[in-house]
């Protein structure tokens, strides 16, 4: 099972550049061996405030309970808090993702997006207008895969609730490909840019 993991780090007051740094060497080694052993897929930095510290992560564990060992193992762990959000399959995730995870080349310029979803369709709407929307969806989510835009979709906690992981030249073509989604008028959006960590898998190859 997948889980995305909101890493938020506090520094104690006091701490030296020297231990900073040695818990930072010694996270980016044991991010390497979990990458390795298949329960680290992703790493990204979300937009930050000065000062701020946090890291968005994409984990795989068998459960809830593998997933802490996992999280609780890293070296990092004793500064920070750790937000678990499970995720589950989507009917419209892109297949041969397992086989190829990874965004474009960082030469191919570009960003990778994470979009969260909420579905809302209006009341008194006909089921065949539902399903016929929803179909065409999913067409739609096949060409945005076959055309390199949307890598991974899955589906969030609660009703209607959905996670993109994206990836466009820049924002603006973003926002277009989303007013492209057949269910956009029924949609509220959520859309975070990311950068890469440089202990993320898709860069270092692990």
């Amino acid at each position: 099972m997948d889980y995305l993991v909101t890493m938020t780090t506090h520094v104690p007051e006091g701490t030296s550049e020297v231990a900073v740094q040695d818990i930072r060497d010694r996270e980016a080694a044991h991010s390497r061996e979990l990458a390795a052993q298949g329960h680290l897929l992703r790493l990204w930095r979300p937009p930050l405030k000065p000062g701020e510290w946090r890291t968005l992560g994409l984990f795989a564990a068998d459960d809830g309970d593998g997933l802490e060992k996992v999280l609780a193992s890293m070296p990092l762990r004793v500064w920070r808090t750790d937000e678990v959000t499970p995720l589950a399959s989507h009917p419209n995730d892109p297949p041969g993702h397992v086989e190829k995870p990874g965004p474009p080349a960082p030469e191919a310029g570009g960003s990778e997006f994470l979009t969260t979803f909420t579905v809302t369709v209006p009341e008194g709407t006909p089921g065949e207008t539902v399903d016929a929307t929803t179909a065409r969806e999913a067409d739609r989510a096949r060409e945005l895969a076959g055309q390199g835009h949307l890598l991974r979709l899955w589906t969030l906690p609660g009703q209607g609730h959905s996670l993109g992981l994206w990836w466009a030249r820049e924002a603006a073509e973003m926002q277009a490909i989303l007013t492209s989604l057949p269910m956009d008028a029924w949609m509220s959006v959520q859309t975070t840019p990311l950068t890469r960590h440089p202990s993320d898998p898709a860069v270092t190859g692990s």
